[in-house]
């Protein structure tokens, strides 16, 4: 099933981060971007194929940690 989710984000602060949440989650496969602005990103994903901790992974290695949904 097809999962919408607000992720909300930590340490974001600028275009630069932005593009590095949005690029960390294309990364992931499975997980479509519908938005990033600072603070929060918006996708879409298949739960069966896509785990929330396989998204949280990729933009914590970034540098910005995940926090509850919003």
């Amino acid at each position: 099933m097809t999962r919408s989710d607000t992720l909300a984000l930590d340490g974001m602060s600028c275009a630069h981060c932005v593009r590095a949440v949005r690029t960390a989650l294309e990364s992931v496969p499975g997980v479509t971007v519908d938005d990033v602005t600072i603070g929060e990103a918006r996708v879409r994903y298949d739960d069966e194929s896509v785990s929330r901790d396989a998204i949280a992974h990729a933009v914590a290695d970034e540098g910005y940690p995940l926090r509850d949904a919003v």
